[in-house]
């Protein structure tokens, strides 16, 4: 289900921010991310915020189209009870979410990683029919989004990361490539 096929622009208030950073620093704690090589608390928080910012972007712009949407869940969840679930549900439709800031996209081109290890592989990777949105942060103008149209993982063109240490534990969609 595509209701917008160009990408569109939203801009988060500082209520929906403020919400993101406090679950982010919640969030960081109860994450264990050493079989990807990530101990970096601080990073680590970063891309909690940022994956939040982009849950709200998605759903401020499914508002745009209907009102049969979920909110983002922002219930904290300890160890392995951690949620696997969709991030939003539209008309009934399950759609995951992937966000990059815009200080990433500058390093390593606008891309979005999945995890794709022996240890832990993103469950959507082997559903092909499900959907995502894809989202750029402007993490240096807090906080304009731009949320690229969703796509089926099956249309998606995945890619080794640019960093040697994540080849053969991420796959990357690269925005160049698919947009």
């Amino acid at each position: 289900m595509r209701y917008w096929t160009k990408p569109i622009r939203i801009e988060l208030d500082k209520e929906k921010v403020s919400l993101a950073k406090e679950f982010a620093k919640a969030v960081a704690v109860t994450t264990n991310y050493s079989d990807s090589n990530q101990t970096n608390r601080a990073k680590i928080e970063k891309d909690h915020f940022i994956s939040k910012l982009g849950e709200e972007a998605v759903y401020q712009a499914y508002k745009l189209f209907t009102d049969e949407i979920s909110v983002p869940d922002y219930t904290i969840y300890a160890g392995d009870n951690k949620s696997w679930d969709s991030d939003i549900i539209a008309d009934g439709l399950r759609i995951a979410v992937k966000a990059q800031a815009v200080t990433a996209a500058e390093r390593y081109g606008l891309s979005w990683t999945f995890q794709s290890s022996e240890k832990r592989t993103d469950p959507i990777l082997k559903q092909p029919d499900n959907w995502v949105c894809f989202v750029e942060c402007d993490d240096l103008h807090e906080y304009m989004c731009k949320i690229f149209p969703p796509v089926q993982i099956k249309a998606l063109k995945f890619s080794e990361p640019v960093l040697e240490h994540l080849k053969g534990k991420k796959k990357v969609v690269y925005a160049k490539e698919n947009f």
